[in-house]
């Protein structure tokens, strides 16, 4: 019996309509967007602007892409594992939430968080699933409300996040095609350069902490960009090392949308030309746990069976890995 491996067969993404554009920051902030577009590659996000919609909102809309281009049967969804860093609410899990509202009736599902790096963790833990042979269905969703926890007068983060929703399906393989390997890491040194520092167990919401804008993100930009460059770059090469891949066996690189230099200097440390890399920072910015999702989205049609490609990511936390993926189907 052919060994089974975890196969993405279908991709869904949804972005709101809002487009906030670098001139429109120039209005709100001291930027430009030369400054912008230099310093990052993003020209423009989206912005979910309608009220008491989350982040469950956007990976609905991305798993209802998905089913309708797939025609499938969200009864015959086994689970559905939702990544985010901006769920609709503490406790009570979006995950839920969004199984019940596609149908997924006969599904179990959880939240995951790992920052930016939490659609990648979320591909690891949808394989082995997949690969226990026990679930044939495993709805991996990637979605981020950033504009929730953005302080719109920090030009420090502001310029940086936008919001969108993503989504795939694994499903088993006896091809040998989809996931082939993994190099997942965390440090810990990262908690003090990349957070929010109120709203959780050691800061409970207050006046005084509402006040003193702890409900935003805040980032230490140098810092976070240092580890980000190293650590992206080192797995990539790691996985590529590991698995006996040249910058010639790399089909395409689908990396983290955090910063263009950041994905420029993994690429360089892969070998890997432009034209292999998938970009489209420019259009959305940072999304967090939807950016790798939006690329297989917006390049799926160029991408072929068989196709050898890597994923690499960066987040808070630290968190950071690459995973190495034999896609599964021609669209």
């Amino acid at each position: 019996m052919s060994k089974i491996t975890a196969a993405i067969t279908a991709v869904g993404a949804y972005v709101p309509e809002y487009v906030l554009t670098n001139k429109i920051l120039e209005t709100m902030v001291d930027t430009n967007d030369e400054w912008i577009t230099t310093r990052t590659g993003i020209k423009e996000r989206r912005i979910l602007k309608e009220e008491n919609k989350g982040a469950s909102y956007l990976g609905i809309k991305a798993a209802e892409d998905l089913i309708k281009k797939s025609n499938l049967d969200p009864k015959e969804i086994d689970m559905v594992i939702f990544a985010t860093a901006t769920p609709d609410m503490p406790v009570a899990a979006s995950a839920a939430y969004a199984a019940s509202e596609i149908g997924a009736v006969n599904a179990f599902s959880y939240d995951l968080q790992a920052a930016c790096s939490s659609f990648l963790y979320g591909m690891s833990t949808a394989a082995r699933y997949i690969e226990s042979g026990r679930y044939k269905k495993v709805l991996l969703i990637g979605a981020d409300k950033m504009s929730s926890i953005i302080d719109y007068t920090d030009r420090a983060t502001c310029i940086i996040f936008g919001d969108g929703g993503g989504a795939v399906l694994f499903e088993p393989n006896e091809e040998g095609l989809g996931l082939q390997d993994e190099y997942l890491r965390t440090d810990g040194v990262g908690r003090e350069f990349l957070k929010i520092e109120a709203g959780g167990s050691i800061l409970p919401p207050s006046e005084e902490t509402v006040a003193k804008k702890q409900h935003f993100v805040q980032q230490d930009g140098k810092t976070v960009f240092k580890y980000a460059v190293s650590n992206m770059a080192d797995a990539s090469a790691k996985i590529m090392e590991r698995n006996n891949l040249t910058s010639d066996d790399v089909n395409w690189l689908v990396a983290h949308q955090a910063n263009k230099r950041i994905i420029d200097a993994t690429a360089n440390r892969m070998g890997v030309d432009d034209d292999k890399v998938l970009i489209n920072i420019h259009r959305y910015g940072n999304t967090t746990s939807a950016t790798l999702p939006l690329l297989l989205s917006d390049y799926e049609k160029q991408l072929k069976k068989g196709d050898n490609i890597i994923f690499a990511s960066f987040g808070g936390g630290f968190t950071w890995g690459a995973i190495y993926l034999k896609w599964a189907y021609n669209s």
